[in-house]
């Protein structure tokens, strides 16, 4: 049996005042919202609408600070709890609420971090919808209207052996991720302290302050941390009184992101309707995304970003997406924008930035790159903080993850903007209403099938190809840059060269991947008879008190896919070196470079 093979990746070319302002990231409902006994049973009995964050003070002294307990503030916590780092995370709010439905889609990659957290379980059973409701992302002209791409279904008898790794994504709201990030940092003894405000930051040489108020008492809290980690949001408070400014395009137009409820529509959808869909009519377009069993996220626009449409406009527009008429409720509706904000760095002194705090892009994925940000991160904070690593090894954070999101987001706002004209184009030119079943309206349906197939916005680059081609702490091979093929947003080929994603597999009978294999710490990937190579390794990383795994692959495909001799796998799964001979200075010298020290072209350490 084949337990490695090379994967490769290809997709074909075939501000509404409904809400109480609070701030971009706050949405505070004008009515209090009640969970019925109906929406409870159909998401298991469990209440994920409302997260509350715990009340205690956060603790005068940490090694870590983390200003925003959303997703991605909770994760670095878990990141950096899990490698031994006393972290705390504190945030203005007390609760965070279902209403606002943010990010829901989470792919491949992210599922990956979920699994060596030890929480993808947690976060399946944490669904709000039932799971059989998810059917890929259909593109429709309404929910009850025709499909305009096919999307290939799964089989239920389908056999295809082992199950491939890389399969998996999942639909989870914000607030049911939260819920489980919290249960876990709660049985670990991390504080989350909700109700704080940040107010100030003093950097030291040796350590920084954040100086904190409570936001009902007003109590004053001076904690000091060896660093504070911004991942409050879009308007930073972190990134603010860091002085760090933010670069890219502005929006030229607005969109808005409506939560509507409704009542029972089973008669018209079906038991089991399609969660995710992408519909396109002449009034609706966009996603049209289950959240529970009766809410669902609409987009609506664009506008002008001086226009503020109605309820009713908005209603209009809910309803055309819907495809039929029917009572619905407008919970909530916010407005977002395609654009690009990126920070001008990740990293200034003891502040380092991640998630929205460090990049607000077209929406599309954007939850996923922080957690790519906290992972990048979590594992040379933590090298820093024990001693292992120099400071220096912080800037690779920002050189390798800054430049990610700019690939990324300039793929993005691009899509957006020729995507928009070309749906404005066909709009102009007449969508068929869907109960005209004439030929000439199935006729147009498909040419309208057809100009939408040839665009995509997403695809396995971007879920998987996150290469680091202009870090520090990377020793890429002779050559390698010049050779690298173009990022694309919609191709993605297992490639152990370093600096990318090393390519994962199943590595025995029983499902255990490489992945389940490094776990959280360095890895050394053996490939044939490579005994000095590997021993070298193991002494150097022993001697600096550095956790490596060593895992022996020979499966010819995994030959196959890596090639011989050693790999060097960094915590966060990325390559970072490898070859079938030591360079001068040996494995000493590898790590030195990994680690963030100064090196020269041969990688010997360089008096900085």
């Amino acid at each position: 049996m084949s337990l490695i093979t090379k994967h490769r990746w290809t997709i074909s070319t075939k501000s509404l005042n409904i809400m109480q302002k609070t701030s971009r990231n706050e949405a505070v409902p004008v009515t209090d919202y009640t969970v019925s006994e109906h929406q409870r049973h159909a998401t298991g009995d469990r209440d994920v609408h409302t997260v509350r964050f715990p009340t205690e003070p956060p603790p005068w002294e940490v090694d870590a600070l983390v200003i925003g307990a959303g997703p991605v503030g909770l994760s670095a916590a878990i990141e950096l709890n899990g490698r031994g780092i006393n972290v705390a995370v504190v945030d203005t709010v007390r609760f965070k609420e279902l209403i606002r439905a943010g990010a829901m889609g989470h792919n491949p990659r992210t599922v990956e971090h979920f699994r060596r957290w030890g929480l993808l379980h947690r976060i399946r059973e944490e669904w709000t919808f039932p799971p059989e409701w998810n059917r890929g992302i259909v593109l429709a002209t309404s929910l009850v209207g025709h499909e305009l791409v096919p999307v290939r279904r799964p089989s239920f008898t389908q056999r295809n052996g082992a199950r491939s790794p890389f399969a998996e994504a999942l639909r989870r709201p914000q607030t049911a991720l939260q819920k489980v990030f919290l249960d876990h940092l709660g049985e670990r003894g991390v504080t989350v302290a909700g109700g704080w405000r940040l107010e100030a930051l003093i950097e030291k040489e040796s350590h920084i302050v954040a100086k904190l108020v409570e936001t009902e008492t007003g109590e004053r809290r001076r904690i000091r941390a060896q660093y504070v980690l911004g991942a409050d949001g879009g308007s930073s408070t972190v990134r603010s009184l860091a002085g760090i400014e933010r670069e890219g395009e502005r929006a030229e137009q607005k969109r808005l992101r409506l939560v509507v409820r409704t009542g029972d529509i089973a008669d018209r959808v079906g038991p089991a309707p399609s969660a995710t869909n992408i519909v396109f009519n002449h009034k609706a377009s966009g996603f049209l995304a289950a959240i529970s069993a009766r809410e669902w996220r609409i987009y609506a626009g664009p506008y002008p970003l001086d226009y503020e449409p109605n309820e009713e406009e908005l209603l209009d527009v809910a309803k055309a997406a819907f495809g039929f008429d029917l009572d619905l409720e407008l919970v909530s509706a916010t407005t977002f924008y395609n654009a690009t904000r990126i920070s001008e760095t990740f990293r200034k002194g003891r502040v380092v930035l991640a998630g929205d705090a460090a990049h607000v892009r077209t929406p599309g994925g954007n939850l996923g790159e922080g957690f790519g940000d906290v992972v990048n991160l979590g594992w040379k904070l933590a090298a820093v903080i024990n001693g292992q690593a120099p400071a220096a090894l912080l800037d690779s954070y920002d050189a390798e993850r800054r430049r990610h999101n700019w690939r990324v987001a300039d793929h993005a706002l691009d899509f957006s903007r020729r995507t928009e004209a070309m749906l404005a184009e066909i709009r102009r030119e007449g969508i068929p209403e869907d109960s005209d079943l004439s030929e000439a309206a199935q006729q147009r349906r498909a040419e309208i099938s057809e100009r939408i197939a040839t665009t995509s916005g997403f695809g396995p680059g971007i879920s998987f190809d996150e290469r680091y081609d202009a870090s520090p702490a990377i020793w890429y091979e002779d050559g390698q840059l010049e050779q690298e093929a173009p990022w694309r947003h919609d191709l993605y080929e297992d490639d152990p060269r370093p600096g990318h994603r090393a390519p994962d597999g199943v590595i025995d009978p029983f499902g255990t991947t490489l992945y389940d294999r490094l776990g959280n710490d360095f890895g050394l990937v053996v490939l044939g008879d490579a005994g000095e190579l590997e021993r070298t390794f193991v002494t150097e990383a022993f001697e600096r008190s550095i956790g490596l795994r060593v895992v022996h692959l020979t499966d010819p495909d995994a030959l196959d896919v890596y090639g011989a001799g050693v790999v060097l796998v960094r915590p966060d799964q990325h390559v970072a070196w490898r070859g079938q001979e030591l360079p001068e200075g040996g494995s000493a010298a590898v790590f030195d470079r990994v680690l963030g020290a100064v090196t020269d072209r041969d990688g010997v350490a360089i008096e900085a």
